[in-house]
């Protein structure tokens, strides 16, 4: 993958305990920082997923109410899906 150069002005004790973590983990500071978005990324990530697990949760019975209306032949008037009725 292309790399794309970052410029990044941080404090000197920031600066420091960068490199010392880096040196830690026998990476490079380019690496490290790296490190830290990707993993910082996909934290957000796991909580939409986790918000998202929440929330149909949260309305699981009412999904559960429109997807059995649905499949008992009434029209949803959003989206006209559902059967036709008897003639």
């Amino acid at each position: 993958m292309a790399k794309t150069q970052l410029n990044v002005r941080v404090d000197e004790g920031t600066a420091q305990a960068a490199r010392e973590r880096a040196l830690a983990r026998g990476v490079s500071v380019n690496r490290y920082i790296e490190e830290l978005v990707q993993r910082d990324a996909a934290e957000v990530g796991r909580s939409f997923v986790d918000a998202a697990a929440d929330f149909m949760k949260s309305y699981a019975s009412v999904f559960a109410e429109e997807l059995d209306a649905a499949g008992a032949g009434e029209r949803d008037p959003g989206t006209g899906a559902g059967s036709p009725p008897a003639a």
